[in-house]
């Protein structure tokens, strides 16, 4: 199987560690980089040159083809949102279309071997650092935060593809001739990754030189937490998806934050997020906003401000009255009626509204997410708590108390709330109806309207072709 890792050898490691280093600064800070390159030997012989490594990580994750690029044919918020009943295609005829459509070829195959790439390069850092026998003071730190970054590519993975062969090494003479490793069993080796992270990140936060920060952009013991306890929900562990959750809940560092204050830098609601690259703005703020005035001046349309997608319908009419998520996560923006021409209001994502580079983070994983997890997990045990904790998330906006009582109406009220709470938030709409197969029932609903026809095998994404010839033991996933 090709997996696009025999091609990918120890070079992709300097790659990395070559990036410039204006890149690196904030996940770096202090640490004193190499001026040009570092020797393939001498990669692990110190906390800075490794640290260089990590930092890479966080950084190919807004590289050309990740999930969180700034293009947004490749933005996983933007297409997931536009392949799902978040988003609607504002310039019918472009990229969006394949998205938008549900329309995705063998052609267009994802993510798959861009994560891949990433998790050769985790293997092998793994690797170096347990055979280094340099000494290395932060080696745990390093170690726990490959654990989670290994455990984060896998969960995208498999939410896409369903069943992917785990390569846990850089043998490439393995990994070309893996197949196909159930579902299951990949989110037990993702809970096996985030275990081994728990127990070796810090329980603070700390930079690239192992000091303490009050930034949230590399992960601590309680982002290790977080994503476990949302691996657990998808495994249907609901007792070890309750615990990990209300750990994160009862540490005092997290504090439910404002609407308006939610996504900034300095939120206490932040559990782990993503810098962008040194001085840019979140990427979603470009992708929505990019300066669109309210009210735009006779003869521009959001394509102006290159904004091609806007919030659906679906979702739209998914808000309840008065809920202030609309108010402050929605924002609208309107083009002025002509002689010929009827006015016509546009909404979009306003989760992020800064243009200033370092005002706002892209948030990973956050607390709300964690109560709704909770809330779940306690509705499965047929706990009578759940409901309090969706009311923490809908009293933050503005809402009464869910009247939800049984099992179903609960499960019900939880979907809901996660429909409006998390909405264009790193997939987690596609991967919530596929995980609760709900999938088909919804998008055969939402299908028509974009103008097309919904399928079930649509639901997971192709793999590549060229990986497929070259792994005998590959299968296609069916449908493509």
């Amino acid at each position: 199987m090709k997996l696009q890792l025999n091609n990918i050898i120890y070079a992709s490691l300097l790659a990395i560690c070559i990036l410039p280093i204006a890149g690196c600064n904030k996940y770096l800070n202090d640490t004193k980089l190499p001026a040009n390159t570092i020797s393939a030997q001498g990669v692990y012989a110190t906390d800075a040159s490794t640290s260089s490594v990590i930092a890479g990580y966080y950084i190919s994750l807004n590289a050309a083809g990740a999930p969180f690029s700034g293009s947004a044919s490749g933005n996983m918020e933007y297409t997931l949102g536009l392949y799902t009943d978040e988003l609607t295609n504002l310039n019918p005829g472009n990229f969006g279309d394949t998205y938008y459509k549900d329309a995705i070829s063998i052609t267009a195959a994802g993510y798959w071997s861009n994560l891949y790439a990433r998790i050769y390069t985790i293997n092998s850092a793994i690797e170096g650092i347990n055979s280094s026998t340099a000494t290395l003071n932060y080696k745990n730190q390093w170690l726990g935060e490959s654990y989670f970054v290994r455990a984060l590519l896998y969960y995208y993975l498999v939410g896409y593809y369903g069943d992917v062969p785990l390569a846990l090494t850089t043998d490439y003479t393995v990994n070309n001739t893996l197949s196909r490793t159930p579902q299951a069993q990949v989110y037990q080796q993702i809970i096996s990754d985030l275990k081994q992270a728990q127990a070796l990140l810090p329980v603070n936060y700390t930079d690239g030189s192992g000091v303490a920060t009050t930034a949230r952009i590399r992960p601590d013991q309680a982002a290790a937490t977080a994503l476990l306890a949302r691996i657990y929900l998808y495994a249907q562990d609901w007792a070890d998806a309750e615990t990990q959750a209300t750990a994160v809940i009862n540490n005092t560092a997290y504090q439910m934050s404002a609407l308006s204050q939610t996504f900034l830098s300095g939120s206490q609601e932040t559990i782990w997020a993503l810098a962008p690259t040194s001085g840019l703005s979140v990427c979603e703020y470009a992708f929505y906003n990019n300066g669109m005035p309210a009210v735009l001046p006779a003869g521009e349309t959001p394509a102006t401000f290159y904004d091609y997608a806007g919030i659906s319908s679906f979702l739209m009419n998914a808000f309840e009255p008065n809920d202030g998520r609309f108010t402050n996560w929605i924002r609208a923006s309107t083009v002025p009626a002509t002689a010929t021409v009827a006015a016509q209001t546009y909404y979009f994502p306003n989760k992020y509204k800064s243009a200033t580079g370092g005002a706002e983070n892209e948030v990973i994983l956050r607390l709300s997410e964690q109560y709704l997890i909770r809330a779940e997990a306690r509705t499965q045990q047929n706990e009578s708590t759940a409901a309090a904790d969706i009311n923490v998330v809908r009293a933050r906006a503005g809402l009464p108390a869910t009247s939800a009582t049984t099992k179903a109406t609960l499960l019900a009220a939880i979907a809901k709330e996660r429909q409006t709470e998390l909405f264009t938030e790193c997939g987690q709409r596609f991967f919530d109806m596929r995980r609760t197969g709900k999938i088909d029932s919804v998008m055969n609903v939402v299908a028509p309207v974009k103008g097309a026809t919904w399928q079930s095998y649509m639901s997971l994404w192709p793999i590549p072709p060229a990986d497929i010839i070259q792994d005998p033991h590959l299968t296609p996933n069916p449908g493509y």
